[in-house]
């Protein structure tokens, strides 16, 4: 494992930093890639965070990944509390250019990448793999270059639509999507009502495209945080482009899978998704 690598420095800002969890190399076979992003509302939370639910797992989440034959990429990104709405998908970006730029030294497969995040995590997830190939949303953090290519995106809970939010929350919601605190307010620096052409930068569904990856979207029904609605919404938007999605919706399940009680099988789906759309360690990836 390497264990706090430098992927960028934005001048002004902390050095970004991820943990890179390898399998066994083999040379004739590099592994294929899971780019984890943690969630936190933007606000808080670290690159060795996979979620409260998976705490007390042995083996970890990361261990099982690498287990299955991928090398698992988790990131730090800045927080809302650091820079607004870009920054955190310009990290992202610098990421991906990163493990490009080295896979061959490390071993990494870059033509086969997973991107997999909770939460906040989840909506960087969709909003790196569907603006890829855009140069406009590239940023200038960390080293130029190409990135990886992204087979696939785990987004569980995820934000999709910053402006549908409100109307979209359960009555019994725990914040205020549009209030002026909020945790989208401060990731995108102003209430949403307010700015609703960042809003809407900041929303994967508005960059959906017939050139998006497969995604698996799993959402809990009874989410307090982020509405249900979010993962249909972007599921929906997928579908009207062609692009191929699984949306699993499960009943009773609270934001973070509170309420479910046992998180073995969403992980087990998620990592069945991977090794389909990417092909396990040692095999060519699908055709």
């Amino acid at each position: 494992m390497l264990r706090g690598v430098e992927y960028g420095s934005p001048p002004g800002f902390r050095p970004l930093l991820l943990d890179l969890y390898r399998p066994a190399r083999d040379p004739e076979h590099p592994a294929p890639v899971v780019v984890f992003l943690h969630g936190g509302g933007w606000r808080i939370g670290r690159r060795d965070q996979f979620g409260p639910a998976f705490a007390g797992w042995q083996a970890g989440p990361f261990d099982r990944l690498v287990r299955a034959g991928f090398a698992v990429a988790s990131l730090d990104y800045r927080l809302s509390g650091e820079a607004v709405f870009p920054a955190q998908l310009h990290d992202g970006k610098a990421a991906l250019r990163w493990l490009r730029a080295h896979a061959d030294e490390l071993g990494l497969d870059a033509g086969r990448v997973v991107l997999w995040g909770e939460s906040a995590g989840g909506h960087l997830a969709a909003l790196l793999a569907l603006t890829d190939g855009r140069p406009e949303w590239e940023g200038d953090v960390g080293e130029p270059g190409p990135g990886v290519t992204v087979a696939g995106v785990v987004d569980w809970y995820g934000p999709a639509d910053l402006r549908t939010m409100q109307r979209q929350s359960r009555p019994d919601a725990v914040s205020s999507p549009d209030a002026a605190d909020s945790r989208e307010a401060l990731l995108i620096g102003a209430p949403v009502p307010q700015a609703p052409e960042r809003a809407a930068a900041a929303s994967p569904v508005s960059h959906v495209s017939a050139a998006a990856p497969p995604f698996l979207l799993a959402h809990g029904t009874a989410d307090r945080f982020v509405p249900s609605g979010q993962s249909e919404q972007l599921a929906t938007a997928l579908r009207a482009h062609g692009c191929r999605v699984r949306l699993h919706l499960i009943d009773g399940a609270d934001h973070l899978w509170a309420g479910l009680p046992d998180p073995e099988p969403v992980f087990a789906e998620a990592l069945e998704f991977a090794i389909q759309v990417c092909g396990p360690l040692g095999l060519p990836a699908p055709a």
